[in-house]
């Protein structure tokens, strides 16, 4: 959560029990501790992430003091934080018929059952916890909201923020952790509403900034994500990620020159990042700026032999400077680390296609379809060589194979009711145009040159018309 609502009081008398208490361990002594001390104890060791030493001083609590239910409840709190719920589900039965009136042992129980899986159990205790807490139930309020953050349930989460927001609205912090729920669970248009509202009134959390640039770049609000980096720069310069992530919305925008600005100042301080200088190589690549791409792919390789994108890189540079037999041997790398991606056998397709080894392109433009049947930029190739070599007759048995193997595919389904058109089988490239339209008709102005006029029926210009 944005801010953490309990801390420790008295932090004098705590250091002062805890090293009564470890000097005890340390010395193997056997001293008395009363019921308070052994709560500050125990609360100290969870708070600190030490589970070893919770549990240690649980066990010697629960023999010193058998009786006492608020050892026991911090018994079960460590139990819990050693995943072992059943057991707490019994031992809160147990307590729930001494102190029925105990809003914690509801508030565990709730959060035994939600770690559990039983989250309509889950929310019944916790209903039943802020009931019963008749003294302060906006901290069992709160406390549930952590809970059901800390075990992922967001959406429920939201629900008891909004109740926690109605008892203490003048607590900033609530509408940031409410974002966040939001955010997790894909209400973007709900996150970036309650960023904002935090943000009026703490315009100085970088957190917040950075976060909602997130939300507005999942929106396609590309400016306001900008200018949300911007922010959370100015009040944390050395924030990395929205370096980064400013970085990826300017190259993604083509301001190449922007976005390597700021790539350079995140390598400034991650120096040792091959994706950044991946992405610095890739800038000065659309820039035509050949040396310096390589240079940083070249960096980004000694940092990191086997990085697959930067081989992929100085690939694409060799290929765009004419170096075609540089470019077969770079594209190979590639595949050899990484053979499932589909990137590198259509790269190594245009490369063949360029030296005028048409069969070694096709080889590798099925290779790259069988990777990922929906790579449409090497279903559009694909089609190309077999229009320019005026094959489709003699290529339909293997598209219509390749039907059958994979279905209906946009890119594949394009080419099939091209092949059919060429073979004079019109229903059949009537069905399959209509289906690859209805799937994604933007991509059929890549497959236009695949249907010649003079080949098209009334029946299928009315389509096309329609697309």
């Amino acid at each position: 959560m944005e801010e953490e609502r309990f801390g420790f009081a008295h932090e004098e008398d705590i250091a002062d029990v805890i090293r009564r208490y470890e000097r005890m361990r340390k010395n193997n002594e056997n001293l008395f501790f009363d019921v308070s001390d052994f709560e500050l104890i125990i609360d100290y060791y969870l708070e600190c992430n030490n589970p070893a030493k919770a549990q240690d001083a649980a066990e010697l609590a629960v023999y010193q003091h058998p009786n006492s239910v608020s050892i026991q409840l911090r018994q079960a709190r460590v139990w819990l934080d050693k995943g072992r719920a059943v057991e707490t589900l019994r031992l809160l039965r147990k307590l729930e018929n001494l102190e029925p009136g105990n809003h914690e042992i509801y508030l565990i129980k709730g959060t035994a059952l939600g770690m559990l899986g039983d989250i309509a159990g889950a929310r019944r205790m916790f209903d039943t916890a802020i009931m019963t807490d008749t003294e302060e139930p906006e901290n069992t309020l709160y406390a549930v909201t952590s809970i059901l953050q800390n075990l992922n349930f967001y959406e429920d989460m939201i629900f008891y923020m909004h109740k926690l927001i109605e008892k203490e609205p003048y607590f900033h912090a609530h509408y940031y952790d409410l974002a966040f729920a939001y955010e997790k669970t894909g209400d973007l248009i709900n996150a970036a509403r309650y960023y904002e509202t935090y943000l009026e009134e703490e315009p100085l959390s970088d957190s917040a900034w950075y976060n909602i640039g997130i939300v507005y770049n999942k929106l396609e609000e590309y400016d306001k994500a900008l200018r949300a980096y911007d922010y959370s720069l100015a009040v944390n310069p050395v924030n990395t990620f929205a370096l980064f992530n400013k970085g990826n919305i300017l190259c993604n925008q083509e301001r190449y020159e922007e976005a390597l600005s700021a790539y350079h100042e995140y390598l400034d301080l991650e120096s040792e990042s091959p994706e950044a200088m991946t992405y610095i190589a890739e800038c000065y690549e659309k820039l035509d700026q050949f040396d310096m791409a390589r240079k940083y792919f070249q960096d980004a390789i000694e940092d990191t032999p086997e990085y697959t994108e930067a081989w992929f890189g100085l690939g694409i540079v060799a290929f765009r400077t004419g170096a075609f037999n540089d470019a077969v041997m770079l594209f190979g790398k590639c595949i050899r680390l990484d053979d499932k991606n589909p990137e590198s056998y259509h790269m190594l397709a245009k490369t063949f296609f360029s030296l005028g080894r048409i069969k070694e392109c096709i080889r590798n433009l099925k290779k790259a379809l069988k990777a990922d049947p929906f790579f449409d930029e090497a279903w559009i190739d694909l089609a190309s060589i077999v229009f320019q070599t005026g094959s489709e007759i003699k290529a339909l048995r293997h598209f219509e194979k390749a039907h059958r193997i994979v279905g209906d595919v946009p890119g594949l389904n394009y080419i099939l009711a091209g092949c059919h058109l060429a073979a004079g089988k019109t229903r059949e490239a009537y069905d399959d145009l209509q289906r690859a339209s209805g799937a994604d008709n933007e991509l059929f102005n890549d497959f236009r040159f695949f249907y010649p006029d003079n080949l098209l029926t009334d029946q299928l210009r009315e389509l096309i018309k329609n697309i």
